[in-house]
């Protein structure tokens, strides 16, 4: 049976009492007290609070002091906050990412996802809130880095998802005891943002490219051929294992283990010939390995090396118009419009899961409406004239 704890009381100071250690000392060896003093809180709970060791410089007198300042705050009829509180609420946000959010969300976050958020932490957030405590950051704070990073040129999407991880940080502070009070990102308004990708590929820009990357690496050719005839996303192609390839139906199974669902895409004939070149793994093995043999993290830098050589960015300032790898998803959605295939049909090839989010095609769609009006025209001139009639006839050229 544990033997019960010795405390010492002080007339001179009520409700202040130490703990005597049977096994800590002080420097001149006597044995360490550890004070604590007892008041009432706002809803008359009698509270003992941890103030500290004579050894760390803690006296009676100052555990009285301490005591008086809660007394006088319940007296105005707010409910004080015991020291080891504060010492949390002392935290700043660079210490709260680096220590518990990132390594946490490391843990339990996709790759790609942590490792987004920790440059995003670290290039943008962190010079701007870093050295301020969770409780001192305002919305204020949080537009200055809007606008820092609007001033450096970055996309809306970019700033939103900064803006995003600071806002989640905060919800994970609240949820470890960390945090009290409201949120201050959701009081920021995100930045307008039109990241609608407008550049796509013609058929000769699309063949030049994917010769070019040939040369230089097979299976990056391999992943940007998947992409431009299957409108695969650089993730969905990393995550492939073979047991997604169904050759027997030509189907490729897009597994989304963060919601769960699951979309199919059809193989053409060149993709066919992809996978039929390859030896295949077993069922749980990656499809597309890097050089250690583990999952693909990033697209590789023969790509861009790629995009410069040919020149397709050369001059473009607007990221809109500029080239990267999902350029190659958003040519195969554009082709497919342009071909009259319905919105709703390349919504669910894209995995899309609202329209509002295929509805960006659909200029292009209204494009190949009035080709296919202007060939019901050349039809009915010819069926009243009897004779063919070419659109340069039509004109007048």
């Amino acid at each position: 049976m544990a033997k019960p704890k010795k405390y010492e009381t002080f007339k001179k100071f009520p409700g202040v009492r130490a703990y005597l250690s049977e096994t800590r000392k002080t420097p001149d060896g006597k044995p360490d007290k550890c004070f604590y003093i007892r008041y009432k809180n706002l809803n008359g709970k009698l509270i003992e609070e941890k103030i500290g060791w004579a050894s760390e410089g803690i006296t009676a007198a100052y555990a009285a002091q301490i005591r008086a300042e809660r007394l006088r705050t319940v007296r105005l009829g707010e409910e004080p906050i015991p020291i080891h509180k504060k010492r949390k609420e002392a935290v700043t946000f660079a210490q709260f990412m680096r220590k518990r959010y990132l390594p946490w969300a490391k843990e339990n976050k996709a790759w790609e996802s942590y490792r987004r958020e920790e440059e995003l932490f670290r290039r943008y957030i962190d010079p701007v809130i870093g050295d301020k405590t969770l409780k001192d950051i305002s919305p204020f704070d949080l537009e200055r880095i809007k606008s820092d990073m609007r001033k450096k040129g970055l996309a809306e999407r970019t700033t939103e998802y900064a803006l995003a991880v600071v806002r989640m940080a905060f919800n994970r502070a609240k949820e470890w005891g960390l945090f009290r009070g409201d949120n201050p990102a959701s009081k920021v308004k995100p930045p307008r943002k039109d990241n609608r990708r407008l550049r796509f590929l013609t058929p000769e820009e699309a063949s030049l490219l994917l010769e070019a990357v040939k040369k230089r690496s097979r299976q990056l050719y391999e992943i940007c051929l998947l992409s431009l005839h299957t409108g695969m996303r650089a993730g969905e192609i990393f995550n492939l294992t073979w047991a997604d390839i169904d050759m027997a139906r030509g189907l490729i199974y897009i597994r989304d283990p963060k919601n769960n669902t699951t979309r199919v895409a059809y193989m053409t004939d060149e993709v066919k010939r992809l996978f039929m070149a390859k030896t295949p793994g077993e069922p749980s093995e990656l499809v597309f390995k890097d050089r250690k043999g583990q999952k693909i993290k990033k697209v590789s830098r023969v790509f861009w090396e790629v995009v410069q050589e040919l020149g397709f960015n050369e001059g473009v300032a607007d990221h809109r118009m500029r080239v990267c790898f999902h350029t190659l998803r958003h040519t195969f959605a554009s082709w497919l419009v342009m071909n009259g295939t319905p919105l709703f049909t390349v919504k669910e090839l894209l995995g899309h899961k609202t329209m509002l989010m295929t509805e960006r095609y659909a200029h292009l769609a209204a494009e190949a409406q009035r080709q296919a009006i202007k060939e019901i025209e050349r039809v009915a001139l010819q069926a009243m004239t009897g004779k063919v009639v070419s659109y340069t006839e039509k004109l007048g050229g």
